[in-house]
């Protein structure tokens, strides 16, 4: 990123909002005048409708982040209406166009007029606006699409979010009556990204296998919602076609969507599913709900719900890209999965994982009432979408249909299955196991991306609520681990004699392991070619007792190591007891990692150390 006089000190006033900073009239910079500051005391929390609190962040930035736009032919080597600063996606280069989304932000602030909006209208940000559009379109490719990592480069995200962005800037400055050189230019500009985007023979968007189902979703309804600024039959009828192909190939037989090819908890939910749910509101395809509804089916599974009913914790360690280990039960603005509740009313399974109107109300009132001043979005965490989504309201399930949709969840409903899930792609297994006092998932097979973690994953009990849960690390995921790499980090084969009986083995047999399944037990007996530990990943809370079998007592949030045949933990009526073959050194380590808003759960790993042949068990009872 190139550091201008400009960045400094407008990036100073952003971080600190300093008042004399904030106070201080407008300079003139040296080519375009600069957006003034919010007035002392702006803004004002009781002044936003609730559904329109998350602009408040984005207001205190706008002027900061709309006066970092180079105005001038060159600045330290950016070219003129690059939006420098830093504010949003990396690389923070002048050929990176995401980085120009925020012209949809900028957009919105000149033509919307609300009680809190001073911008509404301004001639400063609609001269600073002009000139990132104009960057942002000379950005475009001759074939409709745009860079993000390398100058030239026809990127599927940038121009699958670019085109959405773009769009809803249209339909603002048409709104606005404003800037009708530019429009015309973006209308020129938005048609050859639809044309390419829609392209079956576009192996950028619609490769094979298909990947990155988010990123085509939302080329797919940033080109809906083009049409509907600009209508044409014949691309029209090729949207459709497209939302065909989406429905035929990105979604696995499991049930998750391709990100890349494997499963991904934060892509999936907030990311994916809400880019779905705006291209459902524009189209009416009710391709569209089928797939929801074979998604929520599939979250079910993989959303542990805690009995206190404070949040879910997430079998993340099956995700392909990102680190999503929790979901708050109530989930405060600004809410990324937020659009994605216009599914509910078709699909209400999918009520279950989101906030209820009764709490999310709750949030708001109770936002608006902080006296503190609104915070500045920090850079980076400054994403377009969180308020490009806000127009068009949400769904969200009253609090008696979120726990009827909670009751559903296939875990609490029954409590006793064995579902098997596959993916022929690579090979996937997902396993779900449901007895009387457990709950434990694993996985087999080819793992997609280096955070997944093979094998045994995350052991639930009805009363305790998730005991065990892996991490995507492989120093906290649940695993043996020899010569210092874990068995879970490798492509396990599993076979399946029973439905309470799993062997599986790493590719070269150094490790192989036999996982049988009780009512209130598992029990893993590992043969390693060579030394080995066995490594629990435990999360526990603050009442809990923890107590080796030689009387070791462990504190919560404390290590200890004993040399001990088992460990029982206490909670509430709940007891969990893990017993090994033989008195052992053990370790129970615990670690920074905490779990929900509150971060009364901690993640501790219980280590046991053995000479290649283990018995492990783990039971239940409460």
């Amino acid at each position: 990123m190139h550091v201008t006089r400009r960045t400094v000190l407008l990036g100073a006033a952003a971080a600190g909002f300093a008042p004399a900073m904030m106070s201080a009239p407008a300079a003139r910079a040296a080519g375009l005048p600069l957006l003034a500051s919010l007035p002392a005391g702006a803004p004002d929390r009781r002044l936003f409708a609730p559904g329109e609190q998350r602009f408040a962040g984005y207001l205190v930035i706008l002027a900061p982040m709309t006066n970092d736009i180079v105005d001038t032919d060159t600045v330290d080597g950016d070219p003129y209406g690059f939006m420098a600063g830093g504010w949003w996606r990396m690389p923070a280069r002048p050929f990176n166009s995401r980085i120009q989304e925020h012209v949809f932000t900028l957009s919105w602030f000149h033509a919307n007029q609300r009680s809190w909006n001073p911008y509404h209208r301004d001639n400063a940000l609609l001269g600073r606006l002009d000139a990132a559009l104009q960057h942002y379109l000379n950005l475009q490719n001759p074939d409709g699409s745009w860079p993000e990592y390398a100058p030239g480069e026809r990127g599927k995200a940038s121009s699958g979010f670019g085109l959405g962005y773009l769009a809803k800037t249209l339909a603002n400055l048409r709104q606005a009556n404003a800037l009708p050189s530019r429009r015309a230019q973006l209308e020129s500009a938005l048609r050859k990204g639809v044309d390419w985007y829609l392209d079956p023979a576009n192996t950028v968007v619609w490769d094979d296998p298909f990947e990155y189902t988010n990123q085509a979703v939302a080329g797919v309804a940033g080109s809906a919602l083009t049409l509907r600024l600009l209508p044409d039959r014949n691309r029209w009828l090729k949207l459709q076609d497209r939302i065909r192909f989406v429905a035929q190939w990105s979604q696995s037989p499991a049930g998750f969507f391709y990100d890349p090819r494997g499963m991904d908890i934060n892509y999936n939910f907030e990311v994916m599913l809400p880019e779905m749910a705006e291209l459902y509101l524009l189209t009416r395809n009710p391709l569209l709900v089928s797939m929801t509804r074979k998604f929520a089916d599939w979250f079910g599974y993989n959303l542990l719900r805690e009995p206190d009913g404070s949040g879910w914790l997430t079998y993340y360690a099956v995700s392909d890209r990102t680190a999503t280990a929790y979901y708050d039960d109530v989930i405060p603005d600004p809410d990324r999965s937020i659009l994605g509740s216009h599914f509910v009313p078709e699909v209400p399974d999918l009520g279950a994982f989101f906030t209820s109107r009764e709490d999310k109300a709750a949030t708001r009132q109770a936002w608006a009432a902080d006296p503190a001043p609104v915070p500045a979005l920090a850079k980076q965490d400054t994403s377009p979408r969180i308020i490009a989504h806000a127009p068009y309201g949400e769904k969200l399930p009253t609090r008696e249909a979120k726990q009827a949709a909670v009751a559903r969840i296939p875990y609490l409903r029954s409590d006793n299955f064995t579902e098997l899930r596959h993916d022929d792609y690579g090979n996937q297994d997902y396993l779900y196991v449901r007895r009387p006092g457990i709950y434990l998932g694993a996985f087999f097979g080819n793992r997609q991306g280096n955070p997944v973690k093979a094998g045994t994953g995350f052991l639930w009990h009805p009363v305790a609520g998730t005991v065990i849960h892996a991490q995507q690390t492989a120093s906290g995921c649940w695993a043996t681990v020899r010569d210092g790499k874990a068995d879970a980090e490798t492509n396990l084969v599993a076979e399946y004699p029973s439905k309470d009986l799993v062997r599986y083995r790493t590719p070269d047999g150094s490790v192989a392991t036999e996982l049988r399944i009780g009512t209130h037990s598992v029990t893993r007996r590992v043969t390693a070619t060579s030394a080995a530990t066995e490594q629990v990943p435990l999360v526990l809370q603050p009442g809990d007792e923890i107590v080796f079998s030689d009387g070791t007592v462990v504190p919560y949030g404390e290590s200890r190591t004993a040399t001990a045949d088992g460990i029982v933990i206490r909670r509430g009526r709940a007891t969990i007891t893990i017993t090994w073959s033989g008195r052992r050194t053990a370790t129970l380590s615990t670690s920074s990692r905490t779990y929900l808003r509150d971060q009364r759960r901690r993640v501790h790993v219980l280590r046991v150390p053995h000479d290649g042949s283990l018995e492990t068990v783990v039971r239940t009872a409460g």
